[in-house]
């Protein structure tokens, strides 16, 4: 079986004082994109050696609190969907899911 490998670049562009003023990815399978731009990134990483998470939790300027709750709120549902992907157990996820829908109604969140 050969092995394939796959590319992600993330380019940060900062003003003066080190605050992201621009977010901008490309990876191998983006299809129909040569490059795509956003205004929030959440990336975590596992390191097993250390059985720790590693972030970067970054977001540029012009993201608004509006957007970022809704980012967090679609976040976190996404994180219940892994999470129940990965290790099987639907009453967990569901707890998560149940919380995310509590999240969305405390951040006044419209469906």
């Amino acid at each position: 079986m050969s092995k394939q490998n796959k590319k992600i670049n993330i380019e940060v562009e900062l003003d003066k004082n080190n605050i992201p003023e621009n977010i901008k990815w490309d990876a191998t399978d983006l299809d129909g994109f040569d490059e795509a731009s956003c205004r929030a990134l959440i990336l975590a990483l596992w390191d097993h050696n250390r059985k720790d998470t590693l972030r970067l939790d970054l977001w540029t300027k012009d993201m608004t609190i509006d957007e970022m709750k809704i980012f967090f709120h679609q976040t976190l549902v996404t994180m219940a969907d892994t999470l129940e992907k990965s290790i099987n157990d639907p009453r967990i996820s569901g707890d998560m899911r149940d919380f995310c829908e509590y999240f969305a109604e405390k951040m006044e969140i419209v469906g």
